[in-house]
């Protein structure tokens, strides 16, 4: 116990935040005249900082060599921890912020392009109605390819995603928002739409618009095919667009397959229709992903409760197709 409270009264007392930023950016530039210059401080100052930091930790924390400077595994074990205290810290000021002004505040959202598409827009529009000063900070986050880098770095609060259940990832928290359900659509005024009967098979000669082979989709749609025995048609058009694929469905005659996800904020925009085929494509869950462990600020708080409002109709199926 003696060794713990020391360490409690020599960090209590010496170790300064600012210095552990200043150790991050040197870090991160891998210089210490390349930090000065970013922090806006003197070479000696920036030296000094670290100087303190090692005193206190008793380790070296830096190694110099004809690269410039990296950092030793003692240096990289404190910063692992140091970037939570950074975000604890920031959002301890958010949250001061909102209790101050409970109108104001910034959320980070990533979601795929689908989302942008559809419903990240449909949650800003009702979050801006009752909260005009909050800032909604939007990046893409493919998850699939990302493992969700951005949320454990922490520069986004959270991940609007296609996800049923943390496996394998033990420092997630999953909030399931709908099932997500695809559909073959096709311009309001394509002959198709006034077909009551329709199989894929009578579709297979039409001109069709892919998503890029390698996405999960891709592969759905072509089991969808195998299912009725056929080859998945070519793509006179393959994009990861969707303001161009929406464009060309109803534009240009193209046919796609759509999820709900994007098509029910759509629709209506883009005169689309939903045609009456079954493509047997499991519905996946549209969740929100955060940290577990992350102590959520009172506005990302509220984006996620109008997240769940905004997907309402999703969730009750009530959707003209």
């Amino acid at each position: 116990m003696s060794v713990v409270m020391d360490w409690e009264s020599r960090l209590g007392r010496r170790l300064r935040v600012r210095d552990l930023y200043i150790l991050a950016t040197v870090v991160k530039w891998g210089s210490m005249a390349k930090a000065a210059q970013q922090l806006g401080m003197t070479q000696p100052a920036v030296s000094g900082a670290i100087g303190n930091l090692e005193h206190v930790l008793r380790v070296r924390l830096l190694d110099r060599n004809p690269r410039g400077i990296e950092p030793t595994f003692y240096a990289d074990a404190l910063l692992k921890r140091a970037s939570a205290v950074f975000d604890d810290l920031t959002e301890a000021a958010r949250e001061i912020q909102f209790l101050a002004d409970p109108t104001t505040g910034q959320v980070n959202v990533g979601c795929a392009e689908s989302f942008m598409a559809g419903l990240l827009p449909a949650i800003i529009e009702r979050l801006s109605r009752t909260h005009p000063k909050i800032a909604v900070h939007a990046e893409y986050a493919e998850h699939a390819t990302t493992e969700f880098r951005e949320l454990r770095e922490r520069s986004m609060d959270l991940v609007i995603g296609r996800m049923s259940e943390a496996s394998g990832y033990d420092d997630l928290k999953i909030t399931p928002l709908y099932e997500e359900k695809y559909y073959v659509v096709a311009s309001a005024d394509s002959p198709w739409v006034r077909r009551r009967k329709i199989g894929l098979r009578d579709l297979v000669q039409e001109p069709w618009l892919h998503m890029p082979p390698g996405v999960i989709i891709s592969k759905l749609i072509e089991q969808a095919f195998e299912r009725q025995n056929l080859a998945v048609p070519p793509a006179r058009v393959t994009s990861l667009s969707m303001q161009l694929r929406t464009h060309l469905v109803a534009n240009a005659g193209f046919l796609t397959i759509m999820p709900n996800t994007m098509f029910h904020y759509s629709a209506k925009l883009w005169h689309l229709k939903a045609l009456p085929i079954d493509l047997g494509i499991r519905a996946r869950n549209v969740s929100i992903i955060t940290l577990k462990h992350r102590t959520l600020s009172p506005v990302v708080e509220l984006f996620i409760d109008h997240a769940r409002a905004a997907s309402t109709p999703l969730v009750d199926g009530r959707m003209s197709v």
